[in-house]
Parts: C-alpha cells; sequence; structure tokens
C-alpha cells in the first residue's frame, strides 16, 4: 500500500497564502528543465533524487511546501523530509500540472 503524506494543502490554498505570505518556503521537486520551464515565484529547485543531500539548505523549524507536477514525487519528498525530522511539511496536490497561479519561466 503507498505511504501517503497526510499534511497536504490544495492548489487554491497555497496560492491565498503566497498571496499573503512572502515568507512561504516552497520546495519544487520536479527536475530542473521541467523547473526551468516554468515555476511558481521564488520556489526553490531541488529535485526529488538531489532532496537528501541538500537537506542542510532546509530549516527544520520552517512551514516546507513541496510541489511537482500531480503530487506523487512531492508526496515522495514529503514522506523524507517527515522521516528526517522536519515537522511541518506540507504536500501541495494536485501541483503544477493544474496550478493556475503566477509562474515564472527560465527560458528565454
Amino acid at each position: 500500500m503507498e505511504r501517503k503524506h497526510l499534511n497536504v494543502i490544495d492548489n487554491e490554498e497555497l496560492n491565498q497564502k503566497l498571496e499573503t505570505n512572502t515568507n512561504i518556503v516552497l520546495i519544487d521537486v520536479r527536475e530542473a528543465a521541467e523547473y526551468a520551464f516554468n515555476h511558481i515565484p521564488n520556489a526553490i529547485s531541488i529535485p526529488l533524487g538531489e532532496l537528501e543531500d541538500r537537506l542542510d539548505e532546509l530549516n527544520k523549524n520552517d512551514e516546507i511546501y513541496v510541489v511537482c507536477r500531480t503530487g506523487n514525487r512531492s508526496d515522495l519528498a514529503a514522506q523524507k523530509l517527515a522521516d528526517k525530522g522536519f515537522a511541518k511539511v506540507i504536500n501541495v496536490v494536485p501541483g503544477m500540472s493544474e496550478w493556475t497561479g503566477k509562474t515564472v519561466s527560465l527560458n528565454k
């Protein structure tokens, strides 16, 4: 059985939070090319495969939102973070596949 991270937020709730709070820690765990194509402003790119090596970039006391394309990779990432002692991790579902808020692109 798939273990799901229980602490989730939907796209609209996240978008509302982003509009009112500029200090949100949002990690995008998609691949770098997906992130470059479009991502939520101020999202930090940490591809799922790099997450374990980059935990020191994150603060265990922060509320951390995790996003991917559909919510599957971010679910895995949220579980990993929770296992490593990050207490306030929230998975964003359904993620970028249905994101209607602002995005920015690195592609020129």
